[in-house]
C-alpha cells in the first residue's frame, strides 16, 4: 500500500475520533483505548429436550427416576420406536438410553446415581417409629447392636438374646395357627412403603378363615432365619415374616414374605416358602396379602412348606 494512501486513512480515522470523542474507552490512562468487553451470544435455556417427536422433561424438581420419565426412550432416531417403547414397558432393564459418544447421557447417569442413592438409603435408614406405633407393633432387636454390625455379621441377625425371647413369649399369643411379624432386613424403605397395606389385609383375611393369628410385632436388624427362633418360642404352626429385601437399581421398595411350617432352628432353607417382588411395580401389597392367605391355608392343610409343599 502506498504511503499516500496510508496517510489518507490515518487522517480520516483521526477526524472521526475528533468528531465523536465518546466512542473512545480507556483503561484509566490517557490515550490508552480498550475495546468493549466481549459479549457472547445468549442462548435460551430450554426446560425440555425434543427427542424423536417426544419431549424429555428436564425441569428442576421433576423426579427423573419415576416410571413415566424412564419410559421415554433417550435413543436418538430409533428404527422402530413403537417396539422399543413396548420393550421398555415390559422390563426394568435400562434399554433405549442412547449414548453421548462413548459415554452415558447425562440423564441416564443422573438416574443411575439417584437409584443408587435410594438403594443406599433403604439399607442404612431405620423404619419410622411412627409407622410401628400406628400399626400397634412393639419392637424387639436381634443380637446385632448397630447397623454396621448387622451388615457385617449376618449370623447375629439370626439370633436373639434370652431376654428378648422371654419378652416375645410374654407379649405374644401362645401356640397360634399363624404367627406374623415384620423385619427391616436389608430395606427399611420396603417396610415403610408396603407394611401398612399388606398387614391389615393379611390379618383380617386369616381371621376370616377361622385361623388363630398370633400377636404381630417388629424385629429390628433381622435376617430371615430369625423366624426359626420365634416359631419355636411361640410354638407356631406357620410363621410368616414380612421382610425388606436387598435393594437394587430397579427398586428399593421390594418386600418378601417367608413362610415355614413348624420352623426349627437350623432347618434347611428348602423348607421355606417365599412370595417375593412385593412392591408397587411388582405384586401390590394388597394383592400379596390376599394371596398369602391362600398360601398359608395351603401350608396348614398340607402340613408342609418349601419343597415339601410341592411334593404334597
Amino acid at each position: 500500500m502506498e504511503a499516500q494512501t496510508i496517510e489518507r486513512i490515518v487522517q480520516e480515522v483521526l477526524a472521526e475520533l475528533t468528531a465523536n470523542p465518546s466512542s473512545i474507552q480507556t483503561n484509566g490512562k490517557a490515550g490508552s483505548p480498550v475495546p468493549p468487553p466481549f459479549q457472547p451470544p445468549r442462548k435460551e435455556k430450554s426446560a425440555s429436550q425434543a427427542d424423536g417427536g417426544r419431549m424429555v422433561c428436564q425441569e428442576a424438581g421433576v423426579d427423573i427416576t419415576s416410571p413415566d420419565i424412564k419410559a421415554v426412550p433417550l435413543l436418538e432416531a430409533p428404527q422402530d420406536r413403537e417396539s422399543l417403547e413396548r420393550m421398555m414397558r415390559s422390563t426394568p432393564a435400562r434399554i433405549g438410553v442412547g449414548r453421548a459418544g462413548p459415554r452415558l447421557k447425562t440423564q441416564t447417569l443422573l438416574t443411575l446415581r439417584a437409584d443408587h442413592a435410594a438403594a443406599r438409603d433403604a439399607v442404612m435408614m431405620d423404619v419410622p417409629e411412627q409407622l410401628l406405633e400406628r400399626l400397634g407393633l412393639f419392637s424387639v432387636q436381634t443380637c446385632c447392636t448397630s447397623k454396621d454390625q448387622f451388615l457385617t455379621r449376618p449370623d447375629l441377625g439370626r439370633q436373639f438374646s434370652l431376654e428378648t425371647l422371654e419378652e416375645i413369649k410374654r407379649r405374644c399369643r401362645k401356640s397360634p395357627d399363624v404367627q406374623i411379624y415384620t423385619s427391616d432386613g436389608l430395606s427399611s424403605t420396603a417396610i415403610q412403603a408396603n407394611l401398612a397395606n399388606i398387614l391389615p389385609v393379611l390379618m383380617q383375611g386369616l381371621e376370616a378363615r377361622g385361623l388363630i393369628v398370633g400377636t404381630p410385632f417388629f424385629v429390628r436388624f433381622g435376617r430371615v432365619a430369625a423366624m426359626d427362633h420365634i416359631a419355636q418360642t411361640l410354638d407356631a404352626k406357620v410363621t410368616c415374616v414380612l421382610l425388606g429385601e436387598r435393594p437394587g437399581l430397579g427398586t428399593a421398595e421390594s418386600m418378601s414374605a417367608y413362610l415355614a411350617y413348624r420352623a426349627t432352628v437350623g432347618m434347611p432353607e428348602a423348607r421355606r416358602t417365599v412370595v417375593s417382588n412385593i412392591h408397587r411395580n411388582g405384586i401390590s401389597a394388597v394383592e400379596a396379602g390376599a394371596y398369602l392367605c391362600d398360601v398359608i391355608e395351603m401350608i396348614l392343610k398340607a402340613k408342609a412348606s418349601g419343597v415339601d409343599l410341592r411334593k404334597g
